[in-house]
């Protein structure tokens, strides 16, 4: 990773792509997308970090996803969306998964600094985050007999557990105020996004 990160911002909603640039251009390099082809074009090995939207128009952000890791590039991606997280999040290979509005531009800083530490650790570590990035955002959302009942959703849970059985001895040998600062961090802030997405669908007139 560069001195100043580079952060692709992939949404085809103009106006959310050009706020979140705003609200980040003060830390990072920037560089913008205003759907999935755009997206396709701009990513290359100098992105640190992409902030990609899952749905729009031409490549989904699913589809963006599945060439960045095929591209074999290194690169911290949060699907930052509307749509809620639902069981199909386990077959993508994202590290974090937020839902919209991000309203605030202290969120945004959050989970944009959050990935560029990640950055910095091992495989088997960001892979681990992602795994309890998506155990966490199913919780959040499905019940528990639900859960109970879905095969890779159990599969998971034992991949995690695995992983953090073998990344023991690695996490003791880490900085852990950082380790432990990004996980506040990301709790604090995904709390704050789950206040934000239910006071603004509760606002929302039925259709």
């Amino acid at each position: 990773m560069s001195d100043v990160p580079t952060v692709l911002i992939v949404d085809d909603e103009h106006a959310i792509t050009n706020l979140h640039a705003r609200w980040l251009e003060d830390s990072y390099n920037i560089k913008k997308a205003y759907n999935g082809t755009e997206a396709l074009e701009q990513i290359d090995e100098a992105v640190d970090i992409v902030l990609l939207d899952r749905r729009m128009p031409d490549h989904s952000g699913k589809e963006v996803l599945e060439e960045i890791r095929n591209r074999e590039l290194d690169c911290r991606v949060a699907m930052v969306t509307a749509v809620e997280p639902d069981f199909d999040i386990l077959e993508l290979g994202f590290d974090d998964y937020i839902c919209k509005p991000v309203s605030d531009p202290e969120q945004l800083h959050t989970i944009v600094s959050s990935l560029e530490i990640r950055s910095t650790y091992d495989s088997q570590l960001q892979e681990m985050l992602a795994l309890s990035t998506k155990k966490a955002a199913l919780e959040n959302r499905k019940k528990a007999d639900e859960l109970a009942e879905h095969r890779e959703y159990s599969n998971l849970k034992t991949k995690l557990a695995s992983l953090r059985d073998n990344l023991s001895k690695t996490v003791e040998g880490l900085d852990n105020d950082d380790l432990r600062a990004e996980f506040q961090d990301r709790n604090t802030a995904r709390s704050k996004l789950v206040q934000s997405s239910e006071q603004n669908n509760g606002s929302e007139s039925p259709n």
